[in-house]
C-alpha cells in the first residue's frame, strides 16, 4: 500500500498519528489518488483535514463517506 519507493519513515512523517496515516494511504488506494499529493494536502504548509483534502482533490466524491470508509479500514488495520 505504500507509495513506491518510499519508505515507511518517509510516508508517515507528518503525520498527527498512526490511524491518521493510514487511513490517509487507504483513501489513497480506494479514490486512486496519489498518496504524495493527499500527503502535501494534509501535511503541507496549510494542513487540511481528511475529509477537507478529499474533497479538494476529489470534489465530486462524497468526502465525508470516503473519510469514513477510510477511518474503518484503518482501526481494522490497527486491531
Amino acid at each position: 500500500m505504500l507509495p513506491q519507493g518510499m519508505t515507511l519513515a518517509t510516508a508517515s512523517n507528518g503525520f498527527r498519528n498512526q490511524g491518521q496515516f493510514i487511513a490517509a494511504l487507504h483513501v489513497s488506494q480506494n479514490l486512486n489518488i496519489p498518496f504524495t499529493d493527499l500527503k502535501q494536502a494534509m501535511t503541507g504548509p496549510n494542513p487540511m483535514s481528511l475529509g477537507q483534502s478529499i474533497h479538494k482533490l476529489r470534489p465530486s466524491v462524497d468526502a465525508t463517506t470516503a473519510e469514513s470508509r477510510a477511518r474503518t479500514q484503518a482501526t481494522t488495520d490497527l486491531r
